[in-house]
């Protein structure tokens, strides 16, 4: 995708978050953005599934609501980011940086975040469902009523399997 073309897309779509009648929802599905400066881009409610994003610059960027469903993202810059709400199912986050990103109530059921740094993240809320987080770097991660059945995380070398049961 070119420069230009995502311009145009994002303004749209600024637009359309403002109710304006000239605004059109940001469809970019399928949309090659690897390595794309986003930093800051307000992206709220877009359409990113199956976008390749990897290595792309979203810091800061506001990403609530937004369907990144199986987007690539490994080794993106997602610091700071607003993913409230999100869709990141079985998205790609390998390698991801996402300190003190905002995941709070977003759906990451069977995404990969092997290796990703999710320090001081939130992720209060969160469907953590069968993600792998083997290698990922929780610490000081907000977990508070994050779903974490059969999600993969890895303890001193070894591999662990959660599997949480609720008793009736």
């Amino acid at each position: 995708m070119t420069i230009d073309k995502l311009k145009v897309i994002l303004a749209k779509h600024a637009s359309w978050l403002e109710g304006k009648a000239e605004g059109e929802k940001a469809d970019l599905r399928w949309a090659n953005l690897r390595g794309a400066n986003l930093r800051g881009a307000e992206l709220r409610y877009a359409d990113l599934r199956v976008a390749d994003l990897r290595g792309a610059n979203l810091l800061y960027a506001d990403l609530s609501s937004a369907d990144l469903r199986y987007a690539n993202l490994r080794g993106a810059e997602l610091r700071y980011a607003d993913l409230r709400g999100a869709n990141l199912r079985d998205a790609d986050l390998r390698g991801a940086d996402l300190r003190v990103a905002d995941l709070s109530g977003a759906n990451l059921h069977d995404a990969d975040l092997c290796g990703a740094d999710i320090r001081y993240a939130n992720l209060s809320g969160a469907n953590l469902c069968g993600v792998d987080l083997r290698v990922a770097d929780l610490r000081r991660a907000i977990l508070c009523d994050t779903n974490l059945d059969c999600a993969i995380i890895s303890y001193r070398g070894s591999e662990v399997k959660i599997r949480f049961e609720v008793q009736p």
